[in-house]
C-alpha cells in the first residue's frame, strides 16, 4: 500500500480517508468502535470528522461523532495509530459559527475534550467565512500550531478565488498556510474542482481529500433511479445525481465493474485515486463488510483504457 504525506508535511498516511459523519447518525457507538477497530487493524490510519456531525439528527446538539472517535481512543488505546482530522466553522448553535479568532479558540477546546486528545492532526475551516479576515482566521491557527495543539490546517468549501486569496495572504503575512483542501469531487461532481479548485491546488501543492467521494452512495449502484432512493436517509441527497450524465456514469461503472469483478464503490474510489491531485478519497461505512468494499480500492488498479471509459461516461 502506498503511504502519502499530507500536503507539504511530514504526517504521512494510507490513501483513503474513513470519514466520521455516519457515527452518531446511522451508526451507534458499538457498531462505530467495530469499524474503527477494523480500519486501523487493516493499516489505514486517516480519519475526519468535523464538531458539527451529526448536529442534524433530531436531538443530537453536534460534538456526538467527536464524542464516539474519542470514547474509542480512551477504550482502544489508538490514538497514536492514527492521523486525526476535525473541522471548525459550521453553526454549532447561537454564536458558535464562523473563523474569528475567539470562536477558532474555543471551538478547538470542545472538540479537544470530546475527542479525550491532547492533539488535532488536521484541523479544517470547515467553511469560508467572509466576515472574518483572513490574517484573523490563520493567526489563530497560529497561536494553536505554538502551543501543539494542532499540527497541520487545511480548508473545506472554498471557492478557488478565495482558497488563493487565504494561500497569497498565509504567505505574505507569514502565517500558517493551508496544506489540505476537502472539496466535494467525484465521478459526478467534477466541474467546480477540476476548473476552480484544481488550478490553485496545484500551483500552491495541496493535497486534497474530496468529500462525497461516492456521491452520498448514487455510485455505488445501490440506486438504480429515483424511485430506489426513496424512504432513504439520504433521499434528499442522492436525488440530484438522476440526470443523463447519471445515467452514462453507473452504465460506465457496471461495465467495468464486469471487467475487473470490483464493486461500483470500489471503482468509483479508485478513480479518483487515479486522479493525479488526488491524496486520499474520504468515504463513511456503516459495516465492517461496507469498509471492506471501500479499502480495496487502494489496490484496484484501474487499467488506463478504463479510467478514460469512466472519464468520458462522466464529462461535463
Amino acid at each position: 500500500m502506498q503511504i502519502k504525506a499530507l500536503g507539504n508535511s511530514s504526517i504521512q498516511v494510507a490513501p483513503f480517508v474513513l470519514g466520521g459523519n455516519v457515527f452518531g447518525w446511522t451508526t451507534d457507538a458499538a457498531r462505530s468502535f467495530a469499524i474503527l477497530d477494523a480500519f486501523v487493524d487493516r493499516g489505514f490510519n486517516f480519519i475526519d470528522t468535523a464538531d458539527v456531525y451529526a448536529r442534524w439528527v433530531p436531538g443530537n446538539k453536534g460534538g456526538e461523532s467527536e464524542t464516539i472517535l474519542g470514547q474509542w481512543f480512551a477504550r482502544s488505546g489508538k490514538r497514536d495509530k492514527v492521523v486525526l482530522a476535525t473541522k471548525v466553522g459550521v453553526a454549532m448553535g447561537e454564536g458558535k459559527q464562523g473563523l474569528s479568532r475567539k470562536y477558532i479558540l474555543e471551538a478547538v477546546e470542545a472538540s479537544l475534550k470530546r475527542l479525550q486528545t491532547d492533539r488535532i492532526d488536521l484541523y479544517q475551516s470547515h467553511e469560508d467565512d467572509q466576515a472574518t479576515p483572513i490574517e484573523e482566521t490563520l493567526g489563530a491557527y497560529a497561536q494553536l500550531i505554538a502551543q501543539g495543539k494542532v499540527r497541520i490546517i487545511g480548508a473545506s468549501n472554498y471557492s478557488g478565488e478565495r482558497l488563493a486569496a487565504a494561500m497569497e495572504t498565509a504567505e505574505r503575512e507569514k502565517l500558517p498556510v493551508y496544506q489540505m483542501l476537502q472539496p466535494e469531487y467525484n465521478l459526478h461532481t467534477r466541474h467546480a474542482y477540476e476548473t476552480q479548485l484544481e488550478p490553485v491546488v496545484k500551483k500552491f501543492g495541496l493535497g486534497v481529500i474530496p468529500y462525497f467521494s461516492l456521491a452520498s452512495g448514487f455510485l455505488t449502484g445501490k440506486y438504480r433511479t429515483k424511485e430506489d432512493a426513496k424512504g432513504a436517509k439520504r433521499e434528499a441527497l442522492v436525488g440530484k445525481y438522476f440526470d443523463e450524465r447519471g445515467g452514462r456514469i453507473l452504465k460506465a461503472l457496471e461495465e467495468v465493474a464486469k471487467e475487473t469483478g470490483a464493486q461500483q464503490a470500489t471503482i468509483a474510489l479508485a478513480w479518483l485515486l487515479a486522479q493525479p491531485t488526488i491524496t486520499a478519497p474520504i468515504a463513511s461505512a456503516t459495516s465492517v463488510e461496507q469498509l471492506e468494499t471501500l479499502l480495496a480500492a487502494v489496490e484496484l488498479k484501474l487499467s488506463e483504457a478504463q479510467v478514460k471509459q469512466l472519464t468520458d461516461a462522466s464529462a461535463y
